[in-house]
């Protein structure tokens, strides 16, 4: 979940869906402006994206991980 801080989340998600493992990044209403999907075999490369590549991104103003264990 990533909310953006400057309001173009259209642009945003373009750049999310530009990075590693990530398979969807889609322009939501609500508390947060994208949702981001990420896929892999390794839980760590998935956290590892989140944490170094797209909290660097500008316009991120905030994230929330939630992992799947299916």
């Amino acid at each position: 979940m990533v909310k953006a801080a400057t309001g173009d989340a259209g642009g945003l998600s373009e750049r999310l869906a530009g990075i590693d493992h990530v398979s969807v990044a889609s322009v939501v209403a609500g508390d947060f402006d994208v949702i981001v999907e990420a896929e892999s075999t390794e839980v760590y490369d998935v956290i590892n994206s989140v944490a170094t590549r797209v909290r660097e991104l500008d316009g991120v103003a905030d994230t929330k991980t939630y992992v799947c264990l299916e």
